[in-house]
């Protein structure tokens, strides 16, 4: 399957975007789909999982309240809608897909995105 994530862009301090990832090549459904993101000379880390219906979701304690994962099956695609923009989201924003549900590693995903810049103002 094949990810194509877009959205980013520079934002102020308080802000929002949405980021979407579309998916082609592949049984969308049949895929649980995260979002991850690497900032400068950090690694990569989960931010949000939600599963193959959208039923359940997952994100990390530093984005609750304020990130919201949802998807459109008939859209094959993903997005990550971000409130409340803060400096220490700016990151690279990938989409990934894996067939289960429960994981939140990096290397447990199977099919990546290019990535998506996030650059919030102060």
């Amino acid at each position: 399957v094949q990810l194509q994530a877009s959205g980013g862009g520079l934002v102020e301090a308080g802000g929002s975007l949405r980021l979407s990832c579309a998916a082609s090549g592949g049984t969308f459904s049949s895929y649980v789909m995260g979002w991850f993101r690497q900032a400068p000379g950090k690694e990569r880390e989960f931010v949000s999982v939600i599963s193959w219906s959208g039923g359940s979701t997952y994100s990390a304690d530093s984005v609750k309240g304020r990130f919201t994962i949802s998807r459109d099956n008939a859209k094959n695609t993903v997005y990550l809608q971000m409130n409340s923009l803060k400096p220490e989201d700016t990151a690279v924003y990938y989409c990934a897909a894996v067939k289960t549900y429960g994981n939140y590693v990096a290397r447990q995903y199977d099919y990546w995105g290019q990535g998506t810049l996030v650059t919030v103002s102060s």
